[in-house]
C-alpha cells in the first residue's frame, strides 16, 4: 500500500491484532484543552476567594471562631487519631500510588506529578515567607484570620493536591477515596490547631489544583489515545474482520477534527442494506471508522459555552459532553437519519476502545466532500438531490446543526449523502429546523451562487418554507466556519434574501432576535463597571461639605448650563461636516452617549468611534462617515491650535502673570528632541509606510468631504459655529466654576488655561484625559494667580460637571440609541 500523505508512518502499537495500520507516529505527550480550562477556572476561583475574604473579613472571622469553638468539644482522642493518621497518610498514600504507577511502567506521569508538587512547594514557601510579611493588612492577611500564628497557604497539603491532580486517578476510586480522606483529615487538623483558616484551606486547594493542571498543560500529559491497532481489536470484538487500515483524516490534511478517521478493508464484508456499490477495487475501503478520544471532548468548550449563553432558546447543544454522551448522541442520530430515509452511510457498529476512546464504524462511501467538488460539477441535479435529502431530515424532525460543505458527501455515483452527524438532534423544534435550512441555503449559495441555491430549494421545499427562513438569515445563526467564509462574501446573505423575496414578495423580512445579548451589551456592562470603579474613588475624595458651604450656587448653575451647552455645540459641529441631513435631537443624544464612552477610552478615541457608528446607523456609508468625523476633528484641531496661539499672545499682553505659561527652555529642548527622533524614524521605510497608512486610514476622504461642506455656506456656518461654540461653552463652564469659589481671572487667561489643559487631555492615553486634565488645570490656574484651594475646588467642580455628572445620562443615552438601533 502506498503510504498516505502527512508524515512518516509506522504501524500502530497496542493490541496485537496482526492487522497492519498505516497511521502517523503517535506523539508521546499531548496538551489537553481540559487542563487549560481547569487551570483557568482554578485561578479564577482563587481570585474570587481572595476578593470575597477581603470584603467579608468579619464573616470569615466569625466562621473561624465557630469552628474553633465546635472542635473544642470534640473528643481529644479522636482528634489525636485524626492528626496521627493524616500526618502519616497524607504522604504515604500518594507515594504508594506512585510506586503502583511505576510498577505499571507509567513513570512519565509520576515524574510530571512530582514536578507539579515541587512547584507547589516552592510557591507556598514563597507565599508564606516572602509575600505575606511584605504585605501586612492585605488580602492574604485576611485569609489567615488576622494573626501570625496561621499560614495563608497550607504548605503540607498544597504539594500533595498538586501531585494528585497531575498524576491522574480517574477511574481508580479506592485510591481517590484514600487520598482525599487523608487530605481532609490534614485540613481538619489544621483547623483544630489554628494552623489554617477555612479561607486558607480553600485557597490551598485551588492553588494546588491550578498548579497541577497548569503543569500538565505546560509539560503535556502522556498520550492516552489508543493506537490504530487497538481500534482494530475493538472492531474484531464487534464480529468484524479487519484486514488492513489507514488514517484518512491525515491523508486529507485535516487533523483538526474532533474525531480520528480510519479507512478499513474487511476480510469478508458483512451483508447490509447500505448504498449499492460495485465490489471493492484495490485501495477502496469497506468501513469509515470514527474514533472519539476522551481528551478531545472538551475541544471548543469555551466557544460552545459562549454560544449557549449568547443565543436564545435551544439553538445549541450541551457545551460539555462526556465520551459516553457523544457516542450515544451520534449513534442515535445515525439510526434516526437512516430510518427517515435519508441517504447516509450506514452505521455498522459502535464500541468502546479501552477507557479513553470509542468508535463508530460506518459503511464507507467513496466520494468527495461538497467543498472539494469543482464549481462546474455542482449541477442543478446535484443541488436538487441535496435538497431532497434535506426534506427527509425535516420531515423526520431531525436537526443536523452542522450542514457545512463537509457534511454533504458527493459519492462517486453522483448522489448526495448526509454525513457528520455528531451534533445532530432528534425531535427538533421548529427553530432548529429553520436554522438548518438557513445554514444549508448559505452553504449551497457559497458553492453555486444564491440564484441556483434558492431556485433548486424552492422546487423541492416550496416557496413558503423559504420565506419562513428569511428572518433567520443572520450571521449569528450560522456556524463559525461559515461566518468566517462570509467575510469574503459580505453581501451573500442579502442576495439570498433578495432571491427569496422575488419568489415570495409578501415575505416578512424582519429578522428574528436570536441573541440573548450582543457583544456590545457586554461592552456596555464592562464600561459601566470601569466607570463606576473610577468615579466612586474620585467622588469619595471630594469634600462635599466644603463645596456646599463655600460655593456660590448662582455660578454653579451657570457652569452647569454651560456644560449642557457643550453637547448642543458638539452636535452642531458634527452636523456641519455631514452633507446628509441629521436630526438635531438624536445627534445631541449621540454626543451625550459619547461622554459615557470616553470614560473607558482616551478622550480622542471614544467620541470618534461613537460618532462614526452613529453616522453609519443614520444611513451614511462607512467611508463618508469616517471622512465626516475626520473632517470635523481636523477642523477642530486646527481651530484649537490657532486659538491657543492667538489667545496666548493676547494673554501675554494683557496679564504678565500668565507669561509663566510660556514654554520653558526644557520644554523647547524636549519638543525639538522628539521632533528629531520622529524625523529619524520617518527615514526608516517600514516606519514611514506604517505612519502613512495610519494617516491615510484616519483622514482618507477628508479633503473631498471638506470640499462638499465648502459648497454649502449653511453647512460651513453650522460646523464652524459649533466648533467655536464648543470652546466658548467649555471656557464659560471653567470661568463660572472659578467664580463659584470666589476666584477671578482675566477671560483671556481662562481661555489659554482651558485650551492648554484640553490639548493635554486629548493627547493623554487615559480615559477622558483623567489625571492629565486635572493636573494641568490646577497647575495652570495656580500659576495664573489663584490660590491652591480655589484652583483645586474650581477644577473639581469643572470636572464634576463635564466628566462625572454626565456618566449616568450618557449611559442612558447610549442604551436608548442602541435600543433604537442608532448606535
Amino acid at each position: 500500500m502506498t503510504p498516505a500523505r502527512g508524515g512518516t508512518r509506522r504501524p500502530g502499537r497496542g493490541t496485537a491484532t496482526g492487522v497492519p495500520v498505516d497511521e502517523p507516529a503517535r506523539p508521546d505527550r499531548i496538551r489537553r484543552p481540559v487542563d487549560a480550562i481547569r487551570f483557568a477556572a482554578s485561578c479564577a476561583l482563587l481570585v474570587a476567594v481572595m476578593l470575597l475574604v477581603s470584603i467579608a473579613q468579619q464573616t470569615t472571622h466569625g466562621l473561624q471562631t465557630d469552628i474553633a469553638e465546635g472542635t473544642a468539644h470534640a473528643p481529644r482522642l479522636l482528634l489525636s487519631l485524626a492528626t496521627l493518621a493524616s500526618s502519616f497518610g497524607v504522604l504515604a498514600v500518594p507515594v504508594a500510588f506512585a510506586f503502583e504507577r511505576l510498577f505499571h511502567k507509567d513513570g512519565t506521569r509520576v515524574a510530571i506529578a512530582l514536578l507539579a508538587a515541587a512547584i507547589a512547594f516552592l510557591i507556598t514557601i514563597g507565599l508564606d515567607d516572602l509575600v505575606v510579611p511584605s504585605a501586612p493588612g492585605g488580602v492574604l492577611d485576611s485569609l489567615i484570620w488576622g494573626g501570625t500564628a496561621t499560614a495563608p497557604v497550607h504548605t503540607d497539603i498544597a504539594p500533595v493536591i498538586a501531585f494528585v491532580t497531575a498524576v491522574g486517578m480517574a477511574g481508580r476510586f479506592r485510591w481517590q477515596a484514600a487520598t482525599w480522606t487523608m487530605i481532609g483529615l490534614a485540613a481538619l487538623t489544621g483547623l483544630t490547631a489554628s494552623y489554617a483558616s477555612v479561607a486558607a484551606l480553600a485557597a490551598t486547594y485551588l492553588l494546588g489544583r491550578a498548579i497541577g493542571h497548569g503543569t500538565l498543560y505546560a509539560v503535556g500529559t502522556p498520550n492516552p489515545r489508543p493506537p490504530g491497532t487497538a481500534v482494530m481489536g475493538a472492531l474484531e470484538r464487534l464480529g468484524l474482520r479487519p484486514e488492513r487500515a489507514a488514517r484518512l483524516d491525515a491523508e486529507e490534511g485535516g487533523g483538526t477534527e474532533e474525531a480520528r478517521r480510519y479507512g478499513v478493508v474487511l476480510a469478508d464484508r458483512p451483508a447490509g442494506d447500505g448504498p449499492a456499490r460495485v465490489p471493492p477495487r484495490r485501495g477502496e475501503w469497506h468501513l469509515d471508522v470514527r474514533v472519539l478520544d476522551r481528551d478531545q471532548q472538551t475541544a471548543g468548550v469555551l466557544y460552545r459555552v459562549w454560544r449557549l449563553l449568547r443565543l436564545r432558546g435551544t439553538m445549541t447543544g450541551r457545551a460539555l459532553r462526556s465520551l459516553r454522551r457523544s457516542l450515544e448522541q451520534e449513534s442515535l442520530m445515525a439510526y434516526a437519519v437512516d430510518a427517515a430515509g435519508v441517504r447516509t452511510p450506514r452505521l455498522a457498529g459502535t464500541s468502546e476502545v479501552g477507557t479513553e476512546a470509542a468508535l463508530l464504524a460506518y459503511e464507507f462511501v467513496p466520494g468527495r466532500r461538497l467543498g472539494d467538488v469543482p464549481r462546474e460539477e455542482v449541477t442543478d441535479g446535484l443541488l436538487t438531490d441535496v435538497w431532497r435529502q434535506f426534506r427527509r431530515l425535516q420531515a423526520g424532525r431531525l436537526a443536523h446543526r452542522r450542514l457545512e460543505d463537509g457534511a454533504v458527501l458527493v459519492g462517486d455515483d453522483g448522489r448526495a449523502y448526509v454525513t457528520d452527524l455528531r451534533s445532530g438532534e432528534t425531535a427538533a423544534g421548529d427553530l432548529a429546523l429553520r436554522l438548518d435550512l438557513a445554514q444549508l441555503l448559505t452553504t449551497l449559495a457559497l458553492r453555486a451562487g444564491p440564484e441556483r441555491a434558492v431556485r433548486t430549494a424552492a422546487d423541492v421545499l416550496g416557496e413558503e418554507a423559504l420565506a419562513a427562513t428569511v428572518p433567520l438569515l443572520q450571521r449569528v445563526a450560522l456556524s463559525r466556519a461559515t461566518r468566517t467564509t462570509l467575510r469574503q462574501h459580505k453581501d451573500l446573505l442579502t442576495r439570498i434574501r433578495e432571491q427569496i423575496v422575488r419568489l415570495e414578495p409578501e415575505t416578512e423580512a424582519a429578522p428574528v432576535r436570536l441573541e440573548r445579548f450582543r457583544p456590545r451589551t457586554i461592552f456596555s456592562i464592562v464600561a459601566l463597571s470601569i466607570a463606576a470603579y473610577i468615579v466612586i474613588p474620585q467622588v469619595g475624595s471630594l469634600d462635599i461639605g466644603l463645596l456646599v458651604s463655600t460655593a456660590t450656587w448662582w455660578w454653579v448653575a451657570v457652569a452647569l448650563g454651560a456644560a449642557m451647552l457643550t453637547y448642543l455645540a458638539a452636535a452642531l459641529m458634527l452636523m456641519g461636516f455631514v452633507p446628509e441631513r441629521l436630526p438635531l435631537w438624536r445627534t445631541v443624544l449621540a454626543q451625550v452617549a459619547a461622554s459615557f464612552v470616553k470614560l473607558v477610552a482616551p478622550a480622542a478615541v471614544g467620541g470618534v468611534a461613537v460618532n462614526t457608528r452613529y453616522l453609519q446607523r443614520s444611513g451614511v456609508r462607512p467611508g463618508p462617515a469616517v471622512a465626516s468625523v475626520g473632517a470635523s476633528q481636523l477642523v477642530g484641531m486646527v481651530t484649537h491650535i490657532l486659538l491657543l496661539v492667538l489667545f496666548g499672545f493676547l494673554t501675554g499682553s494683557a496679564n504678565k502673570a500668565t507669561q509663566d505659561l510660556a514654554p520653558s527652555r526644557t520644554v523647547v529642548i524636549a519638543v525639538l528632541a522628539l521632533g528629531l527622533v520622529a524625523g529619524l524614524a520617518v527615514t526608516v521605510p517600514k516606519v514611514r509606510r506604517v505612519a502613512a497608512s495610519r494617516m491615510r486610514s484616519m483622514f482618507s476622504g477628508v479633503v473631498p468631504r471638506l470640499v462638499d461642506v465648502l459648497q454649502s455656506p449653511r453647512k460651513l456656518a453650522t460646523g464652524m459655529g459649533g466648533t467655536l461654540l464648543l470652546t466658548v461653552a467649555f471656557v464659560l463652564c471653567l470661568d463660572a466654576s472659578i467664580r463659584a469659589f470666589g476666584g477671578s481671572l482675566h477671560w483671556t487667561s481662562v481661555v489659554v488655561v482651558f485650551l492648554t489643559a484640553n490639548a493635554l487631555g486629548s493627547a493623554a492615553p487615559t480615559p477622558g484625559g483623567l489625571g492629565a486634565v486635572e493636573g494641568a488645570l490646577t497647575l495652570a490656574l495656580t500659576i495664573s494667580g489663584l490660590t491652591a484651594e480655589t484652583a483645586t475646588s474650581a477644577v473639581l467642580l469643572y470636572r464634576l460637571l463635564t466628566l462625572w455628572l454626565p456618566v449616568l445620562p450618557g449611559w442612558a443615552a447610549f442604551a436608548y440609541l442602541q435600543r433604537k438601533e442608532a448606535l
